[in-house]
C-alpha cells in the first residue's frame, strides 16, 4: 500500500446501523476501483479478492460494460420501468436466449422478481408451492438462501436465522453431500426419508440447492450426488431449484455451476453478477410448464432496472463462445495449485483445500486462523473474506476478469501472510511463543 494511513471511519460508526458487516472487517474508505483493484480516500491501493461477493465477476467499472451504460443514458433510455416493455428489457431477453439458454439446450421463461438474489429465492419457493400444492421445502446442511423470511427458512446458519425473530417454518434440511463424510451416501438418506411414511417428512414441493454452497464453507457437490438428487425429484414429482445467485454467471468455470452434472432443473436462481456491472438485477428461470403465474401475483417495484439489462446484456459477450471458460479454466488452476502448495506450509492436518473454479479457499482446523490469515492480506493490501458455520475458510473470489499479473500478485501477498501465519504456528508448537 501507498500510504500506512487508513482514512477514519468515524461517520459510519457514529451514523450507521450496527448491523453493518464488511465495513468492519475491510476498515478504510473506499474511493475508486478498475478491474481487480480497489483504492481508499488516502490512495492505498488493494487487490480486491472479494469481488463484492461474485456481484462483480467480470470487475468494478468494466469498461466494455460502462460504456454500453453511459451511451444508453446520454440517450435518454428508460431507466424504470416496472415491467413494462422496452427496449433493453427486449434485447436482453433476445441474447440471454440466443447466447445462454439455446447453446445448453435449455428452455425457461425468465421471470424478473425483484433487484436481488433473495427476491428470486421467494420467487421460486413460492411457484413451487403453488405449482404442487405442497408446503414443505427440502434445504440442505449449510445452505444459504437469502435474508428474507422465505429464503432464511432454508438457509442453515444459525446466526443468520436468529437474526428472523420469528419462527421460520415450511423448510425440512437434510445432510448435503459429503456431511457425514465421504462413505455416506447423503442422497440414500434423503430417499429413505421420502420414502418411509414413518418417517415425518412430508413429500416436498421442491428441493432446493447450491452446486457448491458459498457461505456455507465452499463444500461441493459432486457429479453424481447432483444428478441422483435430480432422479429422485423426478421419481416424486418434486420440483428441482438450483440457487445460482453466486455461483452462477462463470464462478465454478461454466456459466451455470450445474453444467457440468449434465442436470436440468426447473427452476433457476439468478442474481449478483447477472446484472454485469454490479447493478441490482435477478432472474428466476423458471421451466415453463410451470409458469402458471396469474399476471401480477408476484411483483416488485424495481424488477423493471434497464440499466441492468444493458448491462447484463453487455456482459453476455462474454460468453459468445468457449474461449472465457478457458480462462476462468487456466486462472483457477493456478489458484489451485499456489493454495496446494500453500497447505504444505502449514502443519500437517491443519488446513485443507475447499472449493471449485474461480471460488476456492482454505479451511482451517482452527477456524480463527481463517479471520487471523484474512486480516493479514487486508494489512497487505489483499481483500478476502471467510465463510463457513464457524468463519474457518479463508475465501478467494476475485473477479473472472482478473489480469493474470494481478492474479499472480495477488497470491504472492496470499502466500507471504501465510508464511507469517505457518511461522508463528511454528512457535507455538515449539513452546516459545
Amino acid at each position: 500500500m501507498k500510504n500506512a494511513d487508513k482514512p477514519s471511519m468515524q461517520v459510519f460508526e457514529q451514523l450507521e446501523s450496527e448491523v453493518r458487516s464488511y465495513c468492519r472487517s475491510f476498515t478504510t474508505v473506499f474511493s475508486k476501483a478498475t478491474g481487480a483493484k480497489m483504492w481508499d480516500a488516502n490512495s492505498n491501493e488493494y487487490i480486491d479478492f472479494f469481488a463484492g461477493a461474485g456481484s462483480l465477476n467480470y470487475g468494478h467499472n468494466n469498461p466494455a460494460i460502462r460504456r454500453k451504460i453511459v451511451d444508453y443514458m446520454l440517450e435518454d433510455g428508460i431507466t424504470h420501468s416496472l415491467d413494462m416493455a422496452t427496449k433493453a428489457k427486449e434485447s436482453f431477453l433476445t441474447t440471454f436466449d440466443e447466447t445462454i439458454l439455446e447453446p445448453r439446450n435449455l428452455t425457461y421463461k425468465v421471470m424478473f422478481p425483484g433487484p436481488t438474489g433473495t427476491n428470486s429465492v421467494e420467487s421460486a419457493l413460492k411457484i413451487a408451492r403453488k405449482v404442487t400444492g405442497r408446503n414443505t421445502v427440502i434445504s440442505f446442511t449449510n445452505a444459504f438462501h437469502g435474508m428474507t423470511l422465505g429464503s432464511l427458512a432454508a438457509t442453515g446458519n444459525g446466526y443468520k436465522r436468529a437474526g428472523a425473530g420469528v419462527a421460520l417454518g415450511g423448510t425440512a434440511f437434510m445432510p448435503y453431500d459429503g456431511y457425514f463424510g465421504d462413505n455416506v451416501n447423503t442422497v440414500e438418506y434423503l430417499a429413505k426419508m421420502l420414502e418411509d411414511p414413518g418417517s415425518g417428512v412430508e413429500t416436498p414441493a421442491a428441493v432446493i440447492l447450491e452446486t457448491v454452497q458459498g457461505e456455507g464453507g465452499l463444500n461441493v457437490a459432486s457429479r453424481q450426488w447432483l444428478q441422483d438428487i435430480e432422479k429422485l425429484c423426478r421419481k416424486h414429482d418434486i420440483l428441482l431449484i438450483v440457487d445460482d445467485v453466486q455461483m452462477g454467471c462463470g464462478r465454478t468455470g461454466t456459466f451455470f455451476s450445474f453444467e457440468e452434472a449434465g442436470i436440468k432443473p426447473d427452476i433457476v436462481c439468478l442474481s449478483k453478477s447477472i446484472g454485469g456491472y454490479g447493478l441490482p438485477l435477478a432472474l428466476t428461470l423458471i421451466s415453463p410448464k410451470y409458469d402458471i403465474w396469474k399476471p401480477g401475483e408476484h411483483n416488485g417495484t424495481f424488477r423493471g432496472n434497464n440499466l441492468g439489462f444493458v448491462a447484463a446484456e453487455a456482459a453476455l459477450a462474454y460468453w459468445k463462445d468457449d474461449s472465457f471458460t478457458r480462462d476462468i479454466k487456466g486462472k483457477a488452476d493456478a489458484i489451485r495449485s499456489t493454495l496446494n502448495r500453500l497447505i504444505e506450509k502449514m502443519p500437517e492436518g491443519s488446513v485443507k483445500h475447499k472449493g471449485k473454479g474461480m471460488i476456492q479457499g482454505l479451511s482451517f482446523t482452527e477456524p480463527e486462523m481463517a479471520s487471523k490469515l484474512c486480516g493479514l492480506a487486508f494489512e497487505r493490501g489483499l481483500i478476502m473474506e471467510t465463510s463457513g458455520p464457524f468463519d474457518e475458510v479463508a475465501k478467494l473470489m476475485p473477479p473472472l476478469t482478473i489480469e493474470p499479473a494481478v492474479l499472480e500478485a495477488g497470491l504472492k501477498i496470499l502466500e507471504g501472510c501465510v508464511d507469517k501465519l505457518a511461522a508463528k504456528e511454528e512457535l507455538v508448537g515449539a513452546g516459545q511463543a
